[in-house]
């Protein structure tokens, strides 16, 4: 099959590779990715990992804001695609653009459908504390990740899986289950099952302002969300009017209450903060222009700031 890829970030990436190189039935003819953006504290403008490896590939390459224009369309045409596959590409497709290839558009979607539909499937499995998840075939329709499942795999959550970690675990199972439900594809041998509509979650974008700790909360919804947004979301506090990312942190026992946000203990082991319910032991921080420390790291030189008593807050 002549096949039209789309997608944007490293996990696409790992899909397109196995496209490319570990699949020698069908051709990617194409690749479409978002369009470069400012990137870093320089904000310099930024390739995709999309797009690099289909540049590294010598793939024609393409790099639209959407497909609204006729030419566009035209473009995708010209490729005379028989599939499209989609992967965190970061636009909806309109029903034009989804009519073109001979057997539709797929779309590898890095949930359990139709649970956490929408931009944020890996995150929101670990915040809501959910054992499993995995990756979803899906034959795309005009909604948003409504389409019937062709094919699925599973994947265990861990108790202590990060974000990254999980987007890891994905990326290995992702491809390999790809190019076999292509082949499926190819000899029309894949049964579609329609969603439960009624049984959807919604994995809302992250925003910045939930990055923010709100120490009100419990200790236990906080290690999720500190999990789940390692490494790309970093969660964040204010100590003394210094802003300080929490990278990893651990549940405690200790069940001394205290005012939220107020550092009970500093230790080696971590730096033990009340929360609105429990405790939480934060393990590797990362201050304003320095590289993320495990506690143990930052005490010998910050111990001072760290002191108990002092109190995290929401705001500088």
């Amino acid at each position: 099959m002549r096949i039209v890829f789309a997608g944007t970030p490293e996990f696409a990436a790992k899909h397109l590779y196995a496209l490319i190189f570990e699949n020698s039935t069908h051709e990617v003819v194409a690749v479409y990715t978002q369009p470069d953006r400012p990137s870093g504290r320089g904000k310099k403008m930024a390739s995709s990992p999309v797009k690099i490896l289909a540049e590294k590939a010598n793939l024609p390459l393409y790099q639209p804001e959407n497909f609204k224009s006729d030419e566009d369309r035209l473009i995708l045409s010209n490729h005379r695609p028989d599939l499209m596959i989609v992967v965190a590409y970061g636009l909806l497709l309109p029903i034009e653009i989804l009519n073109i290839p001979k057997y539709g558009c797929i779309n590898v979607h890095a949930s359990l459908l139709p649970r956490w539909r929408g931009a944020a499937p890996i995150q929101r499995a670990i915040e809501a504390g959910d054992n499993e998840t995995g990756i979803t075939m899906m034959q795309m329709d005009v909604g948003l990740d409504t389409g019937d499942i062709l094919s699925t795999i599973k994947c265990n959550i861990e108790s202590n899986e990060t974000g990254g970690s999980l987007e890891a675990k994905l990326s290995k199972i992702g491809p390999a289950k790809l190019i076999h439900t292509l082949e499926k594809v190819e000899q029309r041998t894949l049964t579609q099952t329609k969603q439960d509509h009624d049984q959807c979650t919604y994995a809302k974008k992250i925003n910045k302002e939930e990055m923010l700790i709100d120490w009100l909360r419990p200790a236990d919804l906080l290690f999720k969300k500190i999990l789940a947004f390692n490494p790309y979301q970093v969660t964040y506090t204010y100590l003394n009017g210094i802003r300080i990312k929490i990278w990893s942190a651990k549940l405690s026992s200790d069940k001394k209450k205290f005012t939220p946000g107020t550092i009970i203990d500093a230790r080696n082991e971590g730096i033990l903060v009340s929360t609105g319910m429990g405790s939480i032991l934060l393990t590797e921080l990362q201050l304003p222009g320095k590289s993320r420390l495990n506690v143990s790291e930052l005490l010998r030189s910050k111990s001072g700031l760290f002191a108990p008593g002092n109190i995290f807050r929401d705001m500088g």
